[in-house]
């Protein structure tokens, strides 16, 4: 099979990967900036996302009116996101208007931040804010973070804090842009029905006049915190518990492995859907990854009725135990391959789906993976693998205890909101 990968970067050090989809009549094309939450100082918390906000707020060719206009007159499903060490522009077209959909996101990755927009969305960002403190979800993995990653970059959230926010001006905003979005720390993606040829092109033209800054700050790694915190929050009916435990990178070989355990033990079908939540202990409860380029969390979590979070604690530390000391079945192995080879292949047929999947392994490795070399990935998970994985990132030891909800428990640093 031919490499369906065209590599390329402009001499002001922007890089462009293509990956080549002869037989679907679409694509899809994005900007990956190498910035999020992990790259602001601790007065800028929020500065990432908020930049993403007004990247859609003007620039010297358009207003924030004319870009929404212009999104709609060539038909592109567009939006972007900010994580905490990425943010990414995107927008899924047909194949014969790729280059005005490139146009467009070149033209927003040079944002003018008028400031009678900086200061309305500023608005939008604190309501943000305010709506994600009445989500227990998002309050505990956020205080989860914060503590897991206790005087680290990563340990505030995307958002940012009310304070920071509220403090933030055009001015230091601008200047965190032009630090951050330099030519040579952006990747133009694109994938679908398109010509490299044309694209490399369209690239030079749109953004061949883009100043580079001879690379950003290297980024250090947290250390990650064991112990246990509570955070107090009385208009919560309902308390999260949630054990986190340090778990492979991104970039590690072992992230597939990774992912799939935390799907036996919290997925669908699961060992905690069986033995904890039909066992009535909890009506949620999961694990997930949570993995960046240089650092990774396993976090095992669930919710319950306050006065239940100390059976709910004990049921996930059993299940974690078990799965530690005992192989998993072949069969929990299968089941998981087998959802994950479905994904793949409705995935594989999408440029949209295609862009973040390459847009992510572009974050974390540097290079693009195709479908099938993903798939040999999945067909590497062994039940010895995931007990090689278990042996390095253990989960049945101390961890992190995190308990968030309107019980004082497990009472050892308890903070009331």
């Amino acid at each position: 099979m031919s490499d369906p990968y065209t590599l390329h970067t402009m001499d002001n050090g922007l890089r462009i990967v293509i990956e080549r989809m002869p037989h679907v009549k679409s694509a899809a094309a994005g900007f990956l900036c190498k910035t999020g939450a992990r790259d602001e100082t601790p007065d800028l918390a929020g500065a990432s996302h908020y930049l993403e906000h007004m990247c859609f707020k003007g620039s010297a060719k358009r207003d924030w009116r004319e870009i929404s206009v212009d999104f709609d007159k060539i038909g592109s499903t567009y939006n972007a996101f900010t994580g905490e060490d990425r943010t990414f522009y995107f927008g899924w077209v047909p194949i014969d208007r790729i280059e005005s959909q490139i146009e467009i996101l070149a033209d927003m990755m040079r944002p003018s931040l008028p400031n009678e927009e900086f200061e309305m969305e500023k608005k939008v960002i604190l309501e943000e804010i305010a709506m994600s403190k009445d989500s227990l979800d998002h309050v505990m993995f956020d205080f989860a973070l914060e503590r897991v990653f206790k005087d680290h970059p990563l340990g505030w959230p995307i958002l940012g804090y009310d304070s920071t926010v509220e403090a933030l001006t055009r001015d230091q905003l601008h200047a965190y842009y032009q630090t951050r979005y330099a030519a040579d720390n952006l990747t133009l993606i694109v994938a679908g029905n398109v010509d490299p040829a044309q694209i490399i092109e369209m690239a030079e033209k749109y953004c061949g006049t883009w100043e580079s800054n001879g690379g950003v700050a290297k980024r250090l790694p947290p250390a990650i915190q064991k112990g246990s915190a509570n955070k107090v929050v009385e208009r919560f009916n309902q308390q999260i518990v949630a054990l986190c435990y340090a778990a492979p990178s991104g970039s590690d070989a072992l992230n597939d492995t990774a992912e799939a355990t935390a799907s036996i033990l919290g997925g669908s079908n699961s060992r905690f859907y069986w033995n904890i939540v039909q066992a009535g202990l909890s009506p949620s409860a999961s694990a997930f990854r949570y993995d960046l380029t240089d650092c990774g969390l396993t976090i095992l979590y669930g919710q319950t009725e306050p006065e239940g979070v100390d059976k709910l604690a004990d049921a996930l530390r059993k299940e974690a135990k078990a799965i530690s000391e005992s192989p998993v079945d072949e069969h929990e192995i299968q089941r998981v391959k087998n959802r994950r080879r479905t994904t793949l292949a409705v995935e594989g047929e999408s440029p949209y789906h295609r862009l973040v999947q390459i847009m992510d392994d572009v974050n974390n490795v540097g290079d693009p993976r195709t479908v099938e070399q993903r798939l040999a990935d999945v067909e590497a998970v062994t039940v010895d693998s995931v007990s090689d994985f278990l042996r390095q990132y253990p989960i049945d030891g101390e961890g992190f205890l995190v308990s968030v909800g309107p019980r004082d428990w497990p009472g050892t640093s308890s903070l009331n909101v």
